[in-house]
């Protein structure tokens, strides 16, 4: 599955669509305010299907995963000096991007690819998102979301 994430010009709260192959809306994220940051991920029903919150007082960012109310995991970046690197602490999964932060690759617990994310350059932010499983198309956003939004972060 392919997914196309862009970020729509916006003043104050990020907000995003998610197109398929066939230039389809499947997914919005919108920016909520809230004391960390919270960004919801609504379906194309219009439906509230996940919850990203930025969790506050961390040393490096950390974002919480939510499905419904229920906790999934988190996702947190690393100390690293070269290549960012983020630790989910659900699915086993591990994130790993490249040196000027634009291509990153997501992998199991085996080394076996999930998905890939691949960043375009345009006016706005925009990633092209090669998901091994479409079952792992909410999980996948989450993680290119809260990659988007620390990045954003700083500057």
């Amino acid at each position: 599955m392919k997914l196309l994430f862009k970020q729509r010009f916006t003043f104050g709260l990020d907000t995003y669509d998610i197109y398929n192959e066939m230039d389809e809306t499947v997914f919005t994220v919108k920016s909520r305010f809230a004391l960390g940051r919270k960004l919801e991920i609504y379906d194309r029903g219009g439906n509230l299907v996940g919850t990203l919150i930025g969790k506050v007082f961390t040393f490096l960012p950390t974002f919480e995963m939510y499905v419904g109310d229920s906790l999934v995991g988190t996702i947190q970046k690393q100390m690293t000096f070269f290549k960012p690197k983020f630790i989910l602490d659900c699915n086993g999964w591990e994130v790993n991007g490249s040196f000027w932060e634009w291509d990153y690759s997501i992998v199991d617990s085996t080394g076996k690819a999930v998905a890939t994310l691949t960043q375009e350059f345009d006016w706005t932010d925009t990633y092209i998102l090669d998901i091994v499983d479409d079952a792992d198309a909410l999980a996948v956003l989450m993680i290119v979301i809260a990659i988007d939004a620390e990045k954003d972060s700083r500057g």
